[in-house]
């Protein structure tokens, strides 16, 4: 079977610029389409064999779809200060303490940041790419000592700024994660640590590797749930204001 394929594109829909990305697979058995939910960028899905052509006709012939998801979106959450972020299901409201020199630190309630307000956006971001990487390297690294003696060694854990997925595992047991997973109920957060982790044993979704998962974390379907209708909201948070 031939991989996907994918390429980006602009088109002009009811006179506003719109970027797609068009992504070509073997599965796919009719063009289908879906809004980001962090920039509203259109994603096409479409068999091998369809024309440039009839992608432009699918997308004028989806104008009115297209805007009316377009305004249905809600706003992006940037970092700045008094901004409140759910840092693992706790609510900390983002406070710049210019004279402070501690960088950036949480105590209860607040994410405080210190140095100029310019620099308050990056500082926000790096910390919690740092923080999310150490929470999950930690959770990652307990949840191997429940594995069967067949499992993988578990490799390096990184972080990314990944949209489709929220973790992945490689095959030689290294395992990447979205950061944005830190915006999540710690509940989803260790429900996605164990879906991953549990890969290191079962590189599939078959019936083994799901009672494996079940065997890490008590209760997986209402994690599962929450990703798949609350999931593209972790995505608002860090727009640049």
């Amino acid at each position: 079977m031939r991989k996907a394929e994918s390429q980006t594109g602009q088109i002009e829909l009811s006179g506003e610029q719109f970027t797609y990305r068009l992504r070509t697979s073997a599965r796919a058995r009719r063009i289908t389409l879906r809004l980001a939910p962090r920039d509203g960028s259109l994603q096409v899905t479409v068999p091998h064999g369809v024309t440039q052509r009839q992608v432009v006709a699918f997308l004028e012939s989806q104008s009115g779809w297209i805007a009316r998801r377009r305004a249905a979106l809600p706003g992006p959450i940037p970092f700045a200060d008094g901004t409140s972020l759910p840092i693992l299901g706790q609510t900390h409201c983002i406070r710049h303490c210019p004279e402070a020199r501690r960088g950036v630190w949480m105590e209860e309630g607040y994410l405080n940041v210190s140095g100029p307000h310019a620099h308050l956006p990056r500082r926000v971001e790096d910390f919690l790419h740092r923080h999310a990487r150490e929470q999950l390297n930690e959770r990652a690294r307990r949840l191997c000592g429940q594995l069967p003696p067949q499992a993988r060694p578990l490799g390096r854990v990184s972080v990314r700024d990944t949209t489709s997925r929220w973790g992945s595992c490689s095959s030689d047991g290294n395992l990447s994660f979205s950061w944005r997973l830190i915006f999540a109920p710690e509940q989803v957060f260790d429900y996605v640590v164990a879906h991953e982790v549990a890969h290191l044993v079962h590189l599939d979704h078959s019936r083994a590797f799901w009672q494996l998962v079940a065997n890490l974390q008590d209760d997986i379907k209402t994690p599962r749930v929450w990703l798949r209708r609350e999931g593209s909201s972790l995505l608002r948070y860090g727009a640049r204001s």
